[in-house]
């Protein structure tokens, strides 16, 4: 019967017992060598049977040898038994972890038995050297645990014993010794100790020592100033909706508010606190709400509470209030400047709540605490006012008890004794002031319908404005020259019976009476008759509650007309307050939402072709601020509308494409990735099946986006990016080739992918041929049913706008009713391929024009295809025109057929001049738009459907063709996109500047009516940098042109500064004005908060004041007659030289601006960082360690030195860098590897000169393994070459350990193994203290195997060396 393993044990080891007590009364007398011969000797029978166990009893059998050691209770006999041990660990007979793995998990191991503890961990400390990294590393962590069961206080006598546990806690973490990379170390020393918490008494220094050794590591992996603020003032700030502000660099944790740091270092405690500062900055821009959601990490399809985002936003209601109190003349009937704040924090409250991701009584109890014992009472109807806005929209769907708690509020904010005054009702400010009444009355009727208890009486202050609305509701005639409605419609929204009037009247306003007609642009187009829209004003001033009421009115209204395919258009007034409803986004699910998902899909299933051109004008020529994937969306559905047969009508196929024109070219450059890379999986869907110049404007918008955004940097080809397959399928659908100088512009990928994908093209010579075939043919037919059927036949080649030319060339008229026909037949869809192929033929023609008379009359006929036959429209003409792909010679003729087309006969120049003259761009402000629309095409009418032609036959033909509804558009309007198109192919030829110059003069002030113009003239300026850097006259031309078409609608100082307009504006070639240094700190200092008018937001170019502040920055540099490179070197010099403008306590408020700037600019003006980092390294203070005999990390610590008046130049422009970086797109940051290996490699050479390279791209590390794996990867090796040249060219390395450390903290967090090939062969290469500290990046090395092998030989000779006797007990 086999013996169980705890009794063959118990037999071998008390055989062992006994030969110790033999052996002990002799052992004084041995040398080292005999006891070291005596201890393998009774190790022998132990070795034989360890040799038989399986290998999953190893562990068992060492734990029950450490329970029979800790059983004994002589000190000699453990000490001899733990020599015992400490032989068969250094003879390889048992595994050095396992053995202390069960030593000091023992239970027996208690600091009560000090001389166990003192044996145990001095057995430990001799033999936890063989231990490997990672069983170090658990060592460590139980051994901190072990220490935490001594008490706080122990007796004097066994502290020295105790110590013991200390010495192994040092040698574990001591340097030299090397036992595991110490980055593992202070990983688990601070999750045991995290910051601010002490190590145990018994350690003392040893853990703080250590842990402050890693406090340069995390310094290297920290923004260099970010921990530099004042109260209210954040160091670093983005701008909301520019490209910079999606990335990952603002990211914060949703529970803490802090920023989410990679690694358990001892960062710096700034690093610690919570973000507040960044968080309200950013809940306080206007349309911020995805920015704030990106940063928490909030999903709106969980609901999830967020109580800081909670706390932050009763912080800013609390600020809004004392703005109020201390605003200057601030009237609550006429409201301040912090009414813009209010709006916005009424827009914010309702869409953080809705979601829940705010807790409405929760928020409202805290501002009760928050506001008590204040006194700020000027603002607290604007504070009523918010809250109403969601109490009227909730309360019924939520408990009364939710909103109990704003009464606490009203005592506190409403102390009266006496009863309010009614305020003046004519003053939209007075709906703010009845907000509290009408919060009472919703509470109230809540409480009725839930038989509640809760009802509260008036209260005294509030009967004045309460009997105010009784008495209101009873008047049955309600007029629309005050804000009585209003206050009705807000106060009774949750009551049918008494809702039902106000909201009727407003209604009634806008839908007509019904018997009314107008007409409208076009021949047999009757609208309704209300044209005056309901204010803004007014709009304003209901709440969102009765907001959506009306919205859903409205669009119920419009589904009803579309179902019942009414004859009558809509009511100009209807459409109007409409498109001003959407404005509002507060309401966007039955807002823009409900317009795209629910009333387009609706309207065109009804067939209602008039609504649906309706509703496509209203987002054509009304919408502002919509989201982008709402606008891609739409894309989508015209795409899709473009394929159906009813939709290939002139003016609404006209209108489509227009539309979807305007939808590609508006797409800003941060947001074309992120739309486009939704429909991968299908990118039909966003793609035009049969409109090339649809498909070749998304690629030039694809282009410029990629470009400003830097998103192809460093790369060479398409192939692996998200745009590959796009092109790829724009190429199937509508194959095409770009000329060589608007190739050239493209971002080398996509120039290379071009090239690759070259179409052939058919020859002008064959095309002139078939043309003239075509002639004959038409000569040779006398019967006008045979013409009618030869040239609308399908499959035809796209020539007949090619014969009518001709035809007019050579007859001067067209007199045959059978043509009209034609291009009937044709269909809109088909006749773009005519307009094509006649652009081509044009080019030809013109080419070979012998000039003169000639050429005029040409430019006549042309003029008359256009304008007396309505042939083809302007823009879509000239659109064709600009897309074509000519080549030297025949493009420049393209471009001067534009020119005439445009400017040589009045006809467009007439239309363009009166439209600019009497209208205003500023729509929501208007109340007669309709009469001024109908009035313009009253004396310019347009004709879509061919009417020119039936004029022309013997005799007329009187046609009275269907129009569509036309509320908003006109060819100059329609010709807006189109005009951005042709600029910037004008800018693409050098040859034609003069023409585009001219261009300008004639038209640019249709600019007045760009929805965008800033951001277009900043696009431009951007993606043409290269080919405008030395053209200073066109660039000021083009901007003055653009900007000075907007200053009759801008208040003075919007957009340029003062001084560019002076001096940059008035060209002087003898003088060409330079900028001084005073010129950009003024220009850096307006991107603070305060120097640009204030205005509506929500009908601006842009969502806030520091996009707006950035764009017009930007291009003023741009617009200057100064290299980039000078440019960016001066705003560099901003904060890099001593100037006076900018204040010290701000500096990192003017490195945060020069970093959005500076990045926000083509890549020749941020380059130049790269040249001052380069000096900087190589400047005395980096190369020679005898020139800055300090710290180094003291030198370079930003912070520090700005305090002590102690910075250096290193310090300045490390500070700056990572500004600048930490505002880069990651297209820019993929510049740093390049960088790092051309250029800094070759010159680093000391210990100073690494450190500064670790800290400027250290806390950049983590974006790129978030968002460029492949940089990081490239960084990585980096580093560790730049490490080999050091090691190479100094004798001694003072700072091993923080160059090792972040080089271990790369591993862990960011690379892993994945450079573990390429450093290895770096690593064997370094000196032995170096290669030792960073055995652990590799695992093994060839030493290391070698050694291994020699030291198992040794221990096989020495067990042969002595006989084995086994215990009787085990035969």
């Amino acid at each position: 019967m086999a013996l169980s393993m705890e009794t063959q044990l118990q037999s071998i080891f008390e055989d062992v017992v006994v030969n110790i007590n033999m052996l002990c009364f002799r052992m004084f007398m041995d040398t080292p060598e005999d006891e070291r011969t005596k201890l393998i000797s009774c190790l022998g029978a132990f070795r034989q049977y360890w040799g038989t166990l399986p290998q999953e009893s190893h562990d068992q059998c060492v734990q029950w040898i450490v329970r029979f050691i800790h059983s004994q209770h002589s000190p000699k006999r453990i000490s001899f038994l733990y020599d015992c041990l400490a032989m068969a660990v250094e003879t390889s007979l048992l595994p050095p972890r396992m053995v202390c793995g069960a030593l000091i998990s023992s239970d027996s191991l208690e600091w009560e038995r000090t001389q166990l503890w003192a044996l145990t961990f001095k057995l430990i400390r001799k033999i936890i050297g063989g231990v490997d990294y990672k069983g170090v590393r658990d060592l460590l962590k139980t051994i901190l645990d072990k220490i935490q069961t001594i008490p706080t206080t122990v007796s004097s006598a066994v502290v020295q014993q105790l110590l013991a546990a200390t010495k192994v806690v040092e040698y574990i973490l001591d340097r030299n010794a090397c036992l595991l990379p110490a980055y593992l170390a202070v990983t688990e020393i601070r999750k045991m100790y995290p910051e601010g918490q002490l190590s145990h008494w018994l350690l003392g220094s040893v853990i703080s020592d250590f842990v402050d050794s890693f406090r340069p590591t995390a310094r290297i992996n920290s923004i260099s100033y970010i921990c530099l603020k004042a109260p209210r003032r954040c160091s670093l700030l983005p701008v909301v909706n520019n490209s910079g502000a999606i990335c990952n660099s603002w990211k914060l944790d949703p529970t803490s508010l802090c920023f989410p740091l990679r690694g358990m270092l001892p960062f710096d405690k700034d690093l610690f606190e919570p973000q507040t500062v960044l968080l309200r900055y950013v809940l306080e821009q206007p349309y911020s709400r995805e920015m704030v959601c990106n940063m928490l990490g909030l999903n709106k399809q969980q609901k999830q509470r967020c109580p800081v985002l909670e706390e932050q936003l009763v912080d800013l209601v609390v600020y809004a209030m004392e703005r109020s109190e201390t605003e200057e003349h601030f009237d609550a009937d006429i409201g301040g400047t912090s009414q813009l704040l209010w709006q916005h924090l009424s827009s914010q409250l309702i869409f953080f709540v809705l979601f829940q991701f705010a807790s409405f009584p929760h928020m409202v109890l805290s501002l009760h605490q928050k506001l008590a014992g204040r006194g700020l009472i000027k603002g607290r109807d604007h504070l009523m006012w918010v809250l109403l806005q969601f109490i009227s929209g909730s309360i019924q769907k939520n408990a009364l008890a939710d909103f109990l708690p704003v009464m606490k509020l009203f005592d506190l904010l409403y102390p009266e004794k006496e009863c309010i005054p009614v305020p003046d009702i004519n003053k939209p400010q007075s709906t703010h002031s009845f907000a509290m009444t009408c919060i009472w009355i919703h509470l109230n009727r809540k409480a009725q319908n839930d038989n509640s208890k809760l009802q509260i009486p008036i209260p005294h202050s509030l009967k004045l404005h309460h009997e105010f609305l009784q008495q209101s509701l009873r008047n049955k005639t309600l007029g629309m020259s005050d804000y009585k409605i209003a206050l009705l419609c807000n106060a009774y929204s949750t009551n049918s019976e008494c809702f039902t009037l106000p909201m009727g009247v407003l209604v009634e306003t806008i839908y007509g009476n019904g018997s009314m007609k107008i007409n409208l642009p076009g021949t047999s187009c009757v609208a309704s008759g209300s044209v005056t829209p309901l204010p803004m004003n007014l709009l304003d001033s209901l709440t969102v509650h009765a907001k959506m009421s009306l919205i859903h009115s409205i669009a119920t209204r419009v589904i009803k007309l579309a179902h019942a395919k009414s004859p009558h258009a809509l009511a100009p007034a209807l459409v109007e307050t409409y498109s001003r409803l959407l404005v509002y986004m507060e309401i966007e699910s039955l807002g823009i939402k409900g317009f795209i998902s629910q009333l387009l899909p609706n309207v065109f299933k009804s067939h209602a072709w008039g609504i649906l051109h309706t509703l496509l004008e209203m987002f054509s020529y009304r919408m502002h601020h919509i989201q982008p994937h709402y606008r891609v969306q739409l894309l989508s559905h015209l795409h899709s509308l473009a394929a159906v047969p009813q939709t290939n009508q002139n003016q609404l196929h006209l209108c489509v494409e227009s539309t979807a024109l305007r939808l590609i070219t508006a797409l800003g450059s941060s947001e074309v990735q992120p739309q486009f890379t939704r429909f991968l999986n299908d990118p039909k869907t966003v793609l035009s099946a049969e409109s090339e110049e649809l498909n070749r404007a998304l690629i030039l918008t694809l282009a410029r986006a990629t470009h400003v955004t830097d998103f192809f940097t460093g790369s060479d080809s398409i192939h692996g990016t998200w745009c590959k397959d796009i092109l790829q399928t724009i190429m199937t659908f509508t194959p095409h080739n770009w000329a060589s100088h608007t190739l050239s512009c493209f971002p080398a990928p996509l120039q290379a992918f071009f090239k690759q994908n070259n179409v052939p093209q058919e020859s002008r010579f064959n095309l002139k041929k078939n043309v003239e075939e075509e002639y004959r043919k038409w000569k040779s037919m006398a019967n006008e049913n045979d013409i009618i059927t030869h040239f609308s036949m399908q499959g035809s080649p796209p020539l007949f706008l090619c014969l009518l030319w001709k035809m007019l060339l050579e007859t001067d008229h067209i007199n045959q009713i059978g043509f009209r026909s034609v291009l009937e037949r044709i269909g809109a869809r088909a006749l773009v391929a005519h307009v094509r192929t006649f652009a081509d033929f044009l080019v030809y023609e013109f080419s070979t024009s012998a000039g003169g008379q000639q050429l005029n009359k040409c430019i006549e006929i042309l003029n008359d295809m256009v304008w007396k036959y309505n042939i083809v429209t302007l823009d879509r003409l000239i659109l064709c025109l600009a897309m074509r792909s000519h080549e030297g010679n025949e493009a420049q003729v393209c471009y001067f057929i534009i020119q005439l087309l445009l400017l040589k006969p009045n006809d467009f120049r007439n239309r363009v001049n009166d439209f600019v003259k009497e209208n205003s761009p500023e729509h929501w402000l208007q109340s007669d738009w309709h009469n001024k629309h109908m009035s313009y095409h009253k004396k310019y009418p347009e004709k879509l459907y061919f009417e020119g032609l039936a004029d022309q036959v013997n005799p007329p033909m009187q046609l009275q063709p269907q129009y569509l509804p036309i509320y908003f558009g006109n060819v100059c309007l329609r010709f807006l996109p189109v005009f951005d198109i042709v600029i910037h192919r004008f800018l693409e030829l050098l040859p034609v500047s003069k023409s585009l110059e001219t261009l300008l003069d004639h038209l640019g002030g249709l600019y007045k009516f760009h929805d965008r113009p800033v951001t277009y003239l900043y696009n431009t300026l951007h993606y043409y940098e290269r080919h405008l850097r030395d053209r200073t006259n066109l660039k000021r031309k083009l901007v003055h042109a653009i900007m000075s078409s907007l200053k009759d609608n801008r208040t003075p100082g919007w957009c340029l500064s003062e001084t560019y307009l002076k001096c940059g504006m008035n060209p002087r070639e003898d003088n060409v004005w330079t900028p001084d240094d005073t010129y950009y700190c003024k220009l850096i200092g307006r991107l603070s908060p305060g120097p640009f008018p204030n205005c509506d937001w929500r009908f601006n170019e842009f969502p806030n004041p520091a996009a707006h502040a950035l764009h017009v920055t930007c291009v003023e540099l741009m617009a200057l007659a100064v290299p980039g490179k000078e440019v960016g070197n001066a705003l560099l010099n901003v904060v890099l030289k001593s100037q006076p403008l900018v204040p010290r306590e701000n500096i990192t408020a003017w490195m945060n601006a020069i970093g959005l700037v500076i990045t926000a600019l083509p890549e020749p003006y941020w380059i130049v960082l790269h040249d001052r980092i380069v000096s900087v390294i190589g400047s005395p203070a980096l190369t020679s360690e005898t020139e800055w005999a300090g710290y180094p990390f003291a030198l370079l610590d930003f912070t520090a030195c700005h305090q002590s008046y102690s910075e250096m130049n290193c310090s300045y422009v490390l500070a700056l860098a990572h500004a600048v970086w930490h505002h880069s797109s990651i297209g820019q940051l993929s510049l740093i590897p390049k960088f790092l290996s051309e250029t800094l490699k070759p010159i680093v050479q000391t210990e100073f000169q690494l450190l500064y390279v670790y800290h400027l791209v250290g806390p950049f590390l983590q974006r790129f393994q978030q968002e460029r794996t492949r940089c990081m990867l490239e960084i990585g090796v980096a580093f560790y070459e730049m490490l080999q040249a050091v090691d190479q060219h100094c004798q001694h390395l003072s700072y091993m350990d923080p160059i090792c450390d972040f080089l271990y903290h790369i591993k862990y967090m960011y690379t892993g193994d994945s450079v573990k090939e390429q450093v290895e062969k770096i690593i064997m290469t370094l000196r032995p203290a170096m290669k030792l500290r960073l055995r652990f990046i590799t695992h093994s090395s060839m030493m290391e195997m070698a050694t291994s092998a020699a030291a198992a030989a040794t221990v096989v000779n020495l067990f042969n060396c002595f006989p084995v006797c086994l215990p009787t007990a085990y035969l």
